[in-house]
């Protein structure tokens, strides 16, 4: 059983990657507060989403699952869905490098990285379009597939930001240089892949739904 839910833990895992190492809110927040203070501060910020997305993800799975047996409403989250991955792609393939100067003006507490988390549309975006979707469809078949894609996108989301602390507090240079640059355009060309993947499945509900 876990072989067939390696590829729902791959999944999590791009997902988690890209939003982590994605240019953003959060990932400032998690810069400034290393620079400022330390690399526990910024390991602190980097735990935002642990706090804020909770609430997230069960108001998307309970609404969600009660439009569960509506097949074209489904395709039309689906294409959402996929366009909003293709949308997080492009973020990642025209990444540049990160201004520390501008970081240097903005500082933050771990409690303002939170609500600046909770007020940021990508979870919910996220969750509603990709995550939520996913971890209903798959649980039909095994509770294992929805908990491996979650662990990975968490364990990649946090970890991702939490590496960053650790390298921007030894190396300030790392994020304006093109070995970040790449990785971003790697992970952009992965998320490519899911959105295809995911506008596949929206035509087949959307197919489905006008038999």
């Amino acid at each position: 059983m876990i072989p067939e839910s390696l590829p729902s833990l791959a999944a999590g895992t791009v997902f988690g990657l890209s939003a982590g190492f994605a240019p953003g809110p959060l990932l400032t927040l998690v810069v400034t507060q290393t620079l400022q203070h330390d690399i526990r501060e910024g390991i602190k910020v980097s735990m935002a989403p642990l706090i804020t997305d909770f609430p997230i993800i069960v108001v998307s799975l309970f609404l969600l699952s009660k439009l569960s047996d509506f097949d074209r409403l489904l395709g039309a989250i689906s294409l959402v869905g996929g366009l909003y991955v293709l949308y997080l792609a492009y973020g990642c393939l025209r990444t540049g490098p990160v201004n520390l100067e501008e970081a240097h003006d903005q500082p933050r507490s771990l409690r303002k990285g939170a609500v600046i988390n909770a007020l940021n549309p990508h979870p919910y975006l996220f969750w509603a379009t990709v995550g939520g979707p996913f971890v209903l469809r798959s649980s039909q078949e095994s509770l294992l597939t929805p908990v491996l894609f979650a662990t990975g996108f968490y364990v990649f989301l946090v970890g991702a930001k939490v590496f960053l602390a650790f390298v921007v507090g030894k190396s300030r240079a790392f994020l304006t240089k093109k070995g970040y640059i790449w990785t971003m355009r790697l992970l952009g060309c992965l998320l490519v892949v899911f959105a295809f993947l995911l506008l596949k499945d929206a035509l087949s509900f959307l197919i489905l739904a006008s038999l």
